[in-house]
């Protein structure tokens, strides 16, 4: 497991672009036949991926990093497949796992399994943990019975359609809320006007882009900002000082994930846009 350490709200204004992109950039995600995880400092979130083949993958602890018995003993997690059909087998109970479905799993869970139901097809797990105080239900939720918001427009360039899965008024959770926001053809800004959260933070994964496509990020305090160039399913680390908005060169899909003080979806702090600089 990889461990990142950020810069805070003073020392990012005199990082490098690489610097940057060290720190709050994950890009080596979705490796075949392989779960890969990085360990923030920032609210203690992992992030991770799982591409199973041929074999089964088995989400384990690293005893290092999380001095636990197994992975989920102190945390839960959120799982969305971006890929190819698979399922996830939580201490023996079995999840068909179609495009963009959600898993919730809860503190306790023992025992989880990644498989792909065709192996030249493979499922791709994007998932997001953070510590939990509390214990709460697996709960699986299709794509299909998911309600989507709609808002914005094509005059403003960012009319997409909203996904949310875990929340206060959806699967309950100790701390984790996520979901998934599809832009429109012709659309191509998300999250603006720009916000912070100060009582949480979030984490973007972008993806349905393709090779020859970007987003370019926005991030930092909304006096100062800075920007990181991110690719196809590239992960951006936003501490609760960091705005988060991103417009791409085309449109785009991205999963937002937030752990923190307050699970409520409009908890923000929202910057005018004559204030960003």
């Amino acid at each position: 497991m990889e461990v990142r350490y950020t810069p805070d709200h003073i020392d990012y204004k005199y990082k490098t672009t690489g610097e940057l992109r060290k720190s709050f950039l994950i890009d080596n995600l979705f490796t075949p036949s392989k779960i890969e995880m990085v360990y923030t400092d920032v609210d203690r979130a992992i992030v991770g991926s799982a591409v199973p083949l041929d074999q089964m993958l088995k989400l384990e602890s690293s005893k290092k990093e999380m001095a636990s018995d197994y992975f989920a003993e102190r945390r839960e997690i959120g799982i969305i497949n971006i890929g190819a059909e698979g399922k996830v087998i939580l201490d023996g109970k079995e999840f068909s796992m179609e495009y963009k479905d959600c898993l919730y799993v809860g503190r306790g869970t023992k025992d989880i399994q990644f498989f792909s139901k065709i192996p030249d097809q493979p499922a791709k797990f994007y998932f997001v943990s953070y510590p939990s105080h509390s214990e709460y239900n697996t709960h699986h939720i299709k794509f299909i019975d998911t309600e989507p918001a709609k808002l914005g427009t094509i005059k403003e360039s960012n009319k997409r359609i909203i996904y949310k899965y875990i929340h206060a008024n959806g699967i309950k959770s100790s701390q984790l809320v996520m979901g998934l926001t599809e832009l429109d053809e012709g659309s191509i800004w998300n999250t603006m006007p720009a916000h912070t959260h100060q009582r949480r933070t979030e984490i973007y994964m972008y993806f349905n882009l393709p090779d020859d496509s970007m987003v370019i990020h926005l991030m930092g305090e909304p006096e100062e900002t800075r920007h990181i160039i991110v690719r196809n399913q590239g992960v951006v680390i936003s501490p609760s000082w960091s705005i988060h908005s991103a417009a791409g060169t085309q449109n785009y899909t991205f999963i937002w994930a937030m752990g923190g003080e307050n699970q409520a979806f409009d908890d923000m702090d929202v910057v005018p846009m004559k204030a960003l600089k």
